[in-house]
């Protein structure tokens, strides 16, 4: 009979500048069943702890000593999903929140029944943005390729009267010989014309 496999516990960091509301905060995702890898009173600690630490998720206030939460997520944007902790709702703190990657903003007071949710709605988008990104980032390579073919087939037609056919060829057939990528022979070629 199979074992049951155990998920191990999510690592969060967590920058709180009062100490009292930290230590409850810990025990509270503690009972919860999370584990705390580091905490922070300020953000600049924060950011260094997250860097160090690699957690799965972390949990800011925004108003902190040496460097806010806000300018802390910003460092930290892309790295790590961040929900905001704060007494303050502000449409300003909001959209700076946001604009600096935060996947989830909590007013205090709160309970831990409002801020499970907040982390695993922050785990799910932060996991769709970083998906989403990766795309962007493959069909814009995919683009450039294309874009990059496309000007060296321009210059095989009119400097050397191929057909667009030909030229295609031309370049594929050189990327075999070379053992380049197609891309590679049309840059070549590019950078041939141009000097």
């Amino acid at each position: 009979m199979d074992s049951p496999v155990t998920l191990a516990p999510l690592r969060i960091v967590v920058a709180e500048d009062e100490a009292l509301i930290r230590m409850d905060l810990v025990e509270m995702l503690a009972r919860e069943g999370y584990e705390v890898i580091g905490e922070a009173a300020n953000g600049e600690d924060a950011v260094r702890l997250v860097r160090e630490c690699k957690p799965d998720i972390a949990l800011f206030d925004v108003k902190m000593p040496i460097k806010d939460g806000i300018t802390a997520a910003e460092e930290l944007r892309g790295q790590v999903p961040i929900v905001m902790l704060t007494a303050f709702s502000q449409r300003e703190l909001i959209e700076r929140a946001n604009n600096a990657g935060v996947m989830a903003y909590l007013v205090k007071p709160f309970t831990i029944s409002d801020l499970i949710p907040a982390i695993e709605v922050a785990r799910s988008r932060f996991f769709e943005r970083s998906i989403l990104e990766g795309e962007i980032a493959t069909l814009e390579g995919k683009l450039a390729a294309r874009k990059t073919v496309e000007r060296a087939k321009g210059i095989l037609m009119s400097e050397h009267g191929l057909s667009e056919s030909e030229a295609f060829t031309w370049i594929q057939r050189g990327a075999m010989d070379r053992r380049l990528s197609m891309v590679q022979v049309a840059q070549s070629l590019i950078d041939g014309a141009s000097g």
